[in-house]
């Protein structure tokens, strides 16, 4: 039988407001993680500071608990295993190389490397949602391996939209395009991207983030992979595990209801993650807007389940 192994790191965040938003990303693909195939002991999911009530954080997102997570899994894992790897929070780019942020020292795409080349997984999925993460595929890009990057470069240092989507579509059966159950990384990828577009252009801003898929092992990240294409034939196999079962209600008007919140909710993430681009006015009064919505969205499900 073949086994999934999935490490979560929720780093540094760069203020509260994002980190909340982080932490919520993160913790979302960690309870569905048994959902999707990953069994309880392997499953490695650490933040910058655990809470009370974190019940699927494993420890601390340090260099350290990292290679430990690694070596742990590496130690189980058989070769015909697959790895997923999913940082999420801030990345920096000094110019020579970019860094994912942590308590104590931040990792590179070296150190990942150098962690990677120790497992004896045939298959590796490595996901930074980080800004300025796209140096890191050339650093982790190898034969075997599918790296995506939610920036092209360094330069593109604003927090990033594409992780919340990505997670988004791995969680869920809204990227499946096939309808197999499945969401594969290709598939993970396109809709996160076309939903990072429409966040932008609704509220009018150029894009400050291109994300980028590598699973050929050249070093050369694709913005457009595809099944057929030079990036894209792995990553449209690859899979986290099987999608459904969301808990949503069974009744069609109130799922309905449920599925128009969760889309609000969603865009007052993007809203707050895009709060840098905008003009403060503009901001404050988008996210009454949302918040406003919200509420009356969440009276509507109150009345519709009787309550």
């Amino acid at each position: 039988m073949l086994h999934a192994f999935l490490l979560i790191v929720v780093g540094l965040a760069g203020d509260p407001e994002h980190g909340k938003t982080f932490h919520k990303w993160g913790t979302t693909l960690a309870q569905a993680s048994e959902r999707l195939g990953v069994a309880k002991e392997n499953l490695a999911f650490l933040v910058d500071a655990p809470a009370e009530g974190d019940e699927k954080v494993t420890g601390r997102a340090t260099k350290e608990e990292v290679a430990k997570a690694l070596e742990g899994f590496g130690a189980r894992a058989s070769a015909d295993d697959t790895v997923f790897v999913v940082l999420i929070g801030h990345g920096t780019y000094d110019g020579r190389s970019a860094k994912f942020n942590m308590p104590g020292p931040d990792m590179t795409g070296a150190d990942f490397n150098a962690l990677f080349a120790k497992l004896p997984t045939k298959q590796i999925v490595f996901i930074d949602t980080t800004s300025a993460s796209g140096p890191f595929l050339a650093d982790v890009s190898a034969p075997n391996r599918t790296v995506v990057t939610a920036t092209r470069n360094g330069a593109e240092q604003y927090a990033a939209l594409f992780g919340g989507f990505f997670i988004d579509a791995l969680t869920s059966e809204a990227a499946d395009n096939d309808k197999n159950k499945r969401v594969s990384v290709l598939e993970a990828f396109q809709f996160a991207k076309g939903e990072v577009a429409k966040a932008y252009e609704r509220e009018g801003l150029l894009a400050t983030e291109h994300a980028l898929l590598d699973d050929n092992g050249d070093k050369d990240g694709s913005q457009d992979p595809a099944a057929t294409g030079k990036d894209g034939r792995v990553a449209n196999i690859v899979s986290l595990g099987t999608v459904g079962g969301d808990n949503l209600p069974s009744d069609p008007k109130v799922r309905a209801l449920y599925l128009e919140r969760r889309e609000l909710e969603r865009r007052v993430e993007s809203l707050r993650l895009l709060k840098e681009s905008m003009e403060p006015a503009r901001y404050s009064s988008e996210l009454e807007k949302l918040v406003t919505a919200i509420a009356l969205k969440t009276r509507e499900i109150r009345t519709a389940e009787g309550k």
